[in-house]
């Protein structure tokens, strides 16, 4: 028996290295999938691979109907939504702040933080009805990074959106903790995904030598691979950990404990 057997799982950026894993990990534990995606062809591919009862609607996470229309389709074909990974994101480009061009600076911004809000603005009102109903809440897993828990150089905009992330998860956790929400960030550091291949193309240089230099303030001295971040997505949703909210999980291989 998995952990989300019968669940209902929202999961947005489906199509990308966390997104997908996530689908995967969610599948392997019983759940029923609504995915969002960009990509039409991409979010049909992937639920063609998944074990699962499987939704699919794609969209660009910065417009509001999308989150809205995606809480809809979870309760059309599924009856309620259980867990929300708001997962959709982009990464800025690798240079110091004069540099970053204002219209991909408030791009970012638009998908990175007020995605997350979008989503969160109509998941919450959801899962707080079931709540009511059935005395059964949902949990909410944002996805931050550890660059929203520190500063983060020649990543700033991306930086500050993911402290956006990271606010609106504590100050949601706080305000819902007594009508069966549960709401946490996850804070992956570098991870073995299409943001980390494309930095060690940029750079120019052999793979490991580029990687080295991507990690060289990581105790670990190592990037996390996708099946570490998602082991703890699944936890920071299990309803058996009942008691976690407002927390932002830092999974940075020790850059946190420096």
């Amino acid at each position: 028996m998995g952990r989300f057997d019968g669940a209902t799982v929202l999961i947005t950026g489906a199509t990308g290295g966390l997104g997908r894993g996530a689908a995967k990990g969610f599948a392997a534990e019983g759940a029923r999938l609504v995915l969002s995606d960009i990509d039409e062809r991409a979010l049909a591919d992937l639920a063609a691979t998944l074990q699962a009862e499987t939704a699919t609607l794609a969209g660009d996470i910065a417009d509001e109907k999308l989150s809205e229309d995606l809480v809809g389709l979870a309760v059309g074909k599924f009856g309620r939504l259980d867990v929300a990974v708001n997962n959709a994101g982009i990464v800025q480009s690798f240079v110091r702040l004069p540099q970053v061009p204002s219209d991909e600076a408030r791009r970012v911004l638009e998908i990175d933080l007020l995605g997350v809000f979008y989503a969160m603005k109509h998941q919450i009102p959801q899962m707080e009805r079931q709540f009511r109903s059935t005395a059964k809440g949902g949990a909410i897993v944002n996805i931050a990074s550890a660059a929203g828990l520190s500063g983060a150089p020649k990543l700033s905009i991306y930086a500050a959106a993911k402290h956006g992330v990271v606010g609106l998860t504590r100050s949601a956790a706080i305000e819902y903790a007594s009508k069966g929400l549960r709401i946490n960030a996850v804070c992956p550091a570098h991870t073995r995904t299409a943001m980390v291949d494309g930095f060690v193309r940029i750079s120019g240089a052999p793979e490991a030598e580029a990687l080295a230099e991507l990690t060289r303030g990581v105790p670990m001295r190592r990037v996390a691979e996708v099946d570490e971040i998602i082991t703890a997505i699944l936890f920071a949703a299990d309803p058996a950990n009942s008691f976690m909210t407002g927390h932002a999980l830092a999974v940075d291989g020790g850059v946190g404990a420096i």
